[in-house]
């Protein structure tokens, strides 16, 4: 565990005496400096927070203060003051401090307020790091194909990325609508604010108001404290909305009002709140046939389809599909410490003849499962599923009910396994990732024969 590291900039033994028993416990390192000498040459960026007193011989604590800001900007300093006066603690924290605390301290009230310094340092290298992560991942150069109606989605992306428009992002399941979402917020002028991705089929329809807009203390039963909604928290940020098609008619209008007044209504409260958020939005179905039913408002329909943009399932640019996996490959590979490396010329030629129902989503749990089943260095058909080697309807015809097909596929799955190894059961089990005793339970109740 990574120590917390404090730097006491203090001249008085007492004090020193009390901060090493403050910060007793070994998670803390505590270093200690009598004058602006020591200071400089005991800090260094590392350091987790400066605790500094205001007047130190020859010198003063805004005077260090700034010598260390010049070495290390991102400093984080409290003041220590024996006069406690007002000017003293504005003028500290004018010059960038963090807080500041009168002599004599409260000693869990200084443990108290450092612990909460550290905490937050921490907290944003976090989020710089997952942005510069996310940054990275959703890059228009991670978004991976050559098809040309790729091509055409990436340029309709990139031309609205820094505009503040809605944009409805249609397409089968799997297809990666989020992934699109996430470069759109990735290289607009949103980026280093929140995006926020919001499934409304994974959220019972009771939840939607209060999730997205907040509510105040007492505003209904368990409401025990306010809280803020996520168009409250990702203000300056985006906001994804995936499967839209599942919103209730009344968050519809809601939702309707954020995009024309740019406000929200807390549950529970009389104040309004102004809130920038930009809205993207998904759906898998066609919304229109909903629009003219009543299921979806159609003035909320045409405030999300200013931009459309549709992506094709996978079976619409299968020489994408060699790229994907290959990609998959690695990324498994690496993940899981496999030895495969490439895919064969067989594996190849059947992820094109595979229509892929589910899309990418189906050809990355696809790319799993063959890197987990396999120890060689070339991928071959048989780590495939069984539905994209088209034997599925085959081996589990009139097999029954559900546990009777799950044998069936158990059995069929075993006895490529034991084929691929040469009816080698010790190297069939590693294959499966089954013990050898396992695999001979099975091989025996399900009857296998070679």
């Amino acid at each position: 565990m990574k120590k917390k590291i404090i730097h006491l900039v203090d001249d008085e033994i007492v004090i020193h005496d009390i901060f090493k028993r403050i910060f007793l416990e070994p998670e803390y390192d505590l270093r200690i400096s009598e004058n602006k000498t020591q200071a400089k040459a005991n800090h260094s960026p590392d350091v987790d927070v400066v605790i500094m007193d205001q007047m130190i011989p020859g010198s003063s604590g805004l005077e260090i203060f700034g010598e260390l800001k010049k070495d290390d900007p991102a400093v984080r300093v409290i003041f220590l003051t024996a006069f406690g006066t007002i000017e003293a603690a504005i003028e500290a924290i004018q010059n960038g401090a963090l807080d500041y605390l009168q002599k004599p301290f409260n000693n869990v009230e200084l443990r108290h307020r450092v612990d909460r310094v550290i905490k937050e340092k921490n907290l944003n290298q976090e989020n710089a790091q997952l942005r510069k992560t996310l940054g990275d991942r959703f890059s228009f150069e991670n978004i991976i194909g050559r098809s040309p109606l790729l091509k055409k989605i990436l340029g309709i992306v990139e031309s609205v990325a820094d505009a503040n428009s809605t944009v409805l992002i249609t397409g089968e399941s799997g297809t990666g609508k989020e992934l699109i979402a996430q470069a759109i917020h990735s290289n607009s002028n949103r980026r280093h604010m929140p995006f926020s991705p919001f499934n409304s089929s994974n959220i019972p329809a009771s939840l939607f108001e209060s999730l997205l807009f907040g509510y105040k203390k007492g505003a209904y039963t368990g409401a025990v404290a306010d809280k803020k909604g996520i168009f409250e928290e990702t203000d300056g940020g985006t906001i994804f909305f995936d499967e839209i098609a599942n919103l209730t008619n009344e968050t519809q209008a809601k939702i309707l009002r954020v995009l024309q007044e740019k406000e929200i209504q807390p549950l529970g409260s009389n104040q309004i709140k102004k809130v920038d958020v930009r809205i993207l939005a998904a759906t898998n179905i066609d919304l229109l046939p909903r629009v003219k039913s009543g299921e979806f408002r159609e003035d909320l329909y045409y405030r999300l389809n200013i931009i459309n943009i549709h992506l094709p399932p996978l079976r619409e640019r299968k020489e994408d599909s060699p790229l994907l996996a290959d990609a998959f490959l690695k990324r498994f590979a690496g993940e899981n410490k496999k030895n495969s490396k490439a895919m064969g010329p067989k594996f190849i030629r059947q992820l094109m003849d595979y229509n892929w129902p589910g899309n990418i989503r189906e050809l990355q749990n696809a790319m799993l499962r063959a890197v987990l089943l396999s120890n060689d260095e070339i991928l071959t058909p048989e780590a495939l599923p069984p539905e994209v080697l088209g034997v599925t309807s085959h081996h589990l015809e009139g097999a029954g009910g559900f546990n009777e097909k799950v044998d069936a596929f158990k059995r069929q799955l075993i006895m490529e396994t034991l084929d691929k190894n040469n009816w080698v059961q010790k190297r069939a089990a590693e294959d499966l990732h089954l013990k050898p005793s396992t695999l001979y339970e099975l091989i025996k109740r399900l009857g296998i024969k070679k």
